[in-house]
């Protein structure tokens, strides 16, 4: 836990001009990590349809492609975090840096789907090693309350903004080069940070910390992995007795886990924070935001390029208005709150994600794409404004001695729901595309057991098909498939309007007698 003794200032004990001037360089290095992590969550999402043909990946496959990393990242981000606190928080974002570029390498060159979900699994061991360190260094770097709001709403615009460029820049990647370009370039991207971070980013590390608790570190992985797997199973086998029995598994395991914190001196994870209503209600907006856009993501990319028919560049780039708007609304929120209360600046954003997912239940999709992105770009404004708020609430709301586990919770709020945007919708999504899936007669004739059973799986296995038909019976298919898809659209956006909605009214009255920010 950080402690008010732990806060070790620049060591250069530069001043003025001079000293602001190397702030922002230091916050500028620890952005490389930042955008890297969020586009991460995205950018693999538009490669899929790439994978999925390259490596004959099934649904399930591919759902575990995106979602291993994020799994792994969000149930070490705590015990990394107090790795850091013992060893150095710039030490252990080097470690990780180092780490993440040399599994990219290894992964991008994949042969098959289970090495690919393995290598997520080394990605997001590494990439738990970065973002506990950014928000704990960000308030060693910068002290004055003032100036620290700026670089937290810059550090949350740089998360949204990576979130819809993973898109753009997984879209490009892959038309130019293959899909494991998307993992390739993180060796470049860290450079910067390998080379200049140990020069203008100063080291903190707390002086007396508790010791770490191995268990703890275990329950919580046990926790979040039988969740999210019997998540999926329900979601794509139907309600059983073994998918039932694993989630039970991981909800026994996290009872267990909570009362382990609250016995021990030096917990994993300080459970005292969640008493704190402010506390919880930010980080159940900080959740619900992720949740909302990466969810909104992973089926968007699909449609733009197998129904759309558009390139991964092409589609990458119709979302560059949500890129920017993401970015302006976390920024532009700021000044904001001086005038409006945080809490109803937090329920705003929210209200317009739940407008965005209103647009896509209720909206024909078969118009063409201008109705989701219209609907993406509400659901970015959303998410910028109420992320960044919802971080300065986090921080703002514990003792100033909690202010490292706050923040690490924080980073980890973001995690889970990248995690479960994928992993709760994009199930549902991948269930109901297989559920409502209604090939035409005729397609048995010709057509391999193989690819057939590929179309029932995934969308990319349905227009695969269709692109070995004769014409009638190819346009048959793509119609049938997109009726399957969309489907699950209506209701995944369903599900997340409902959540959206109660999530706006929860913050609207829980945070409304926050002030505004001085």
């Amino acid at each position: 836990m950080t402690t008010p003794a732990s806060i070790n200032h620049n060591t250069s004990k530069t001043t003025g001009r001079q000293g602001s001037r190397r702030d922002w360089l230091a916050l500028g290095l620890l952005m490389f990590p930042v955008l890297l992590v969020a586009v991460d969550n995205t950018a693999l999402t538009f490669a899929l349809p790439a994978i999925a043909r390259s490596l004959d990946a099934t649904g399930l496959q591919l759902l575990w492609i995106v979602d291993a990393y994020p799994l792994v990242l969000a149930g070490l981000l705590v015990a990394m975090g107090s790795f850091g606190d013992r060893i150095g928080r710039r030490r252990l974002l080097l470690i990780g840096t180092a780490g993440f570029a040399a599994v990219s390498a290894v992964t991008a060159f994949a042969p098959s789907a289970e090495w690919l979900i393995t290598g997520r699994v080394g990605l997001g061991f590494f990439g738990a090693m970065l973002m506990p360190s950014t928000l704990s260094l960000i308030r060693n770097i910068f002290p004055d309350p003032n100036r620290r709001r700026l670089a937290v709403a810059i550090w949350a615009a740089g998360f949204s903004g990576g979130a819809a460029l993973g898109p753009i820049l997984g879209g490009w990647l892959v038309e130019h080069f293959w899909w494991g370009a998307v993992l390739l370039v993180a060796v470049p991207i860290m450079l910067p940070l390998l080379v200049f971070g140990p020069v203008f980013i100063p080291e903190s590390r707390d002086p007396l910390p508790g010791r770490v608790d191995v268990p703890s570190i275990l329950l919580s992985l046990l926790v979040m992995v039988p969740v999210v797997y019997g998540i999926k199973e329900l979601a794509t086998e139907g309600v059983g007795a073994m998918p039932l029995a694993i989630i039970g598994l991981g909800l026994a395991t996290g009872f267990v886990f909570v009362r382990r914190q609250k016995r021990l001196a030096s917990p994993l994870l300080d459970m005292s924070l969640f008493s704190n209503k402010v506390f919880s209600t930010a980080i159940t907006a900080n959740v619900l935001a992720l949740f909302s856009f990466n969810g909104f993501i992973l089926f968007l990319a699909q449609h733009l390029q197998l129904l759309e028919g558009m390139s991964p560049s092409a589609s990458g780039v119709a979302m560059v208005p949500a890129l920017i708007a993401t970015v302006v609304a976390g920024l532009l929120v700021v000044p904001l709150v001086r005038k409006i209360r945080p809490g109803f600046v937090v329920a705003g954003g929210l209200s317009l994600s739940a407008a965005g997912y209103l647009t896509v239940a209720f909206g024909d999709h078969s118009t063409g794409p201008a109705l989701l992105l219209g609907a993406l770009l509400v659901l970015a404004l959303g998410v910028g404004a109420a992320e960044t708020i919802s971080n300065d609430l986090i921080l703002g709301s514990v003792p100033a001695e909690k202010s490292g586990a706050a923040a690490a919770i924080s980073e980890t709020g973001y995690e889970v729901g990248s995690l479960l945007g994928t992993a709760i919708l994009g199930s549902i999504l991948t269930a109901s595309y297989q559920q409502h899936l209604l090939l035409p007669a005729g397609v048995s004739d010709g057509s391999s057991a193989t690819a057939i059973h590929q179309a029932g799986e995934t969308l990319a296995g349905a227009v695969e098909l269709a692109g070995t038909l004769p014409s009638p019976l190819a346009g048959a298919v793509t119609e049938a498939a997109r009726t399957a898809f969309d489907s699950g659209v209506h209701i995944t956006a369903a599900i997340a309007l409902v959540l959206m909605a109660a999530a706006a009214v929860l913050a609207a009255v829980v945070l409304r007698k926050v002030p505004t920010a001085e």
